[in-house]
């Protein structure tokens, strides 16, 4: 699991192989993630967009950019949380993701960055 915090926003990922859907023969890993956002601040603030990075074993990057998460935008009330699981598809059996969601205040003050912490997708008994 990573966790990051950052203006009290929290940001909690568990990830998963998914046997059912890779073919590792054909270069297909896939990997579920949980992503659990909790608003730990004093003030509520609108997740709007993602920006992912991706990096296979063999050290390729992928970048995503996009508004929001699961086709969602929300918004977290101090005490609440958004959670949502998603994909990856590798064409190594390991890799690892980071990136940063874009906060709004509903203050009306500055947009910051929420830090995700790298994590590790990683089919169980890979090796590096």
């Amino acid at each position: 699991m990573s966790t990051a915090i950052t203006n009290g926003i929290r940001v909690n990922v568990t990830t998963q192989y998914v046997p059912s859907q890779s073919m590792p023969s054909a270069r297909r890993y896939v990997f579920a993630y949980t992503v659990r956002i909790s608003n730990e601040g004093s003030e509520a603030a609108q997740l709007r967009t993602r920006h992912w990075i991706i990096t296979d074993g063999n050290g390729k990057v992928e970048e995503v950019r996009g508004p929001g998460v699961v086709g969602k935008q929300p918004t977290l009330r101090p005490g609440e949380h958004f959670e949502y699981t998603s994909g990856c598809v590798l064409e190594t059996p390991r890799g690892t993701m980071h990136g940063t969601y874009q906060m709004f205040p509903s203050s009306g003050g500055p947009a910051f960055d929420a830090e995700i912490a790298p994590f590790t997708l990683a089919m169980p008994y890979s090796l590096n």
